[in-house]
């Protein structure tokens, strides 16, 4: 398919230890297109959050592999994995993952200048404009709420113009109306850009929203179907 970004062929996952093996994925096989939104979903346990870490290629699959924008992943070392995710690969997850003692523009500069970015400060400025953070610059992560937070994690994410945004329940540490407020934002972030959006969610009313669900049950998908 030319226009796939992303091509989940045929992974299995399983972990041995002295109580047996469990299978963790059992044949996962789907494309995702560029520009697409998919909501996985399925319940605690069922696999979501590993298929996701093995699609960044930050977990190894017992077999099977992922394709990048054309690219096998599992063919690369692990420092040609880091490169190409730093590239094309934008990340948000519930807990923000952010460094506690860089200030907000810090944190949203910091890939821009692990990429060698001349222009890191002004574009994260602006990013965290577009956020609605222009007065929190220079304040750190303790400071600033959850959902400032989060948005945060946003513009550090988009910052670098990622081919794919993989999300990891982004509003599972939200209240309720943070949270919409930070998906209406990452929607509206995925589609100024362009993004290939991959995200994980227990939310009904956030799959929804995507072009497509991707159901995980007992590690096999249960139906790949569009989200309405």
């Amino acid at each position: 398919m030319s226009d796939s970004i992303i091509s989940v062929l045929h992974v299995f996952k399983s972990v041995t230890d002295s109580t047996g093996t469990l299978d963790i994925l059992r044949d996962i096989d789907f494309v995702l297109k560029a520009r697409e939104t998919v909501a996985i979903v399925g319940a605690s346990g069922s696999g979501k959050s590993t298929l996701l870490s093995i699609i960044a290629g930050l977990d190894t699959p017992s077999s099977g592999t992922v394709q990048l924008t054309g690219q096998d992943l599992f063919a690369l070392n692990e420092d040609q994995r880091a490169a190409l995710r730093a590239e094309k690969i934008g990340f948000v997850f519930q807990s923000f993952q952010l460094l506690g003692n860089l200030t907000a523009l810090e944190n949203v500069m910091l890939p821009l200048e692990l990429a060698g970015r001349r222009d890191a400060r002004q574009a994260a400025t602006e990013m965290l404009a577009r956020v609605g953070l222009s007065e929190r610059l220079g304040h750190y992560p303790k400071v600033l709420s959850g959902g400032e937070q989060q948005r945060v994690a946003l513009a550090r994410a988009f910052v670098v113009k990622p081919a794919v945004l993989l999300a990891d329940e982004p509003t599972g540490s939200l209240d309720f109306a943070t949270g919409e407020k930070v998906m209406e934002l990452m929607f509206e972030l995925n589609r100024e850009q362009g993004t290939t959006l991959v995200l994980v969610t227990h939310d009904n009313a956030i799959a929804t929203r995507c072009d497509r669900r991707i159901t995980i049950e007992a590690g096999r998908v249960l139906v790949a179907a569009p989200a309405a």
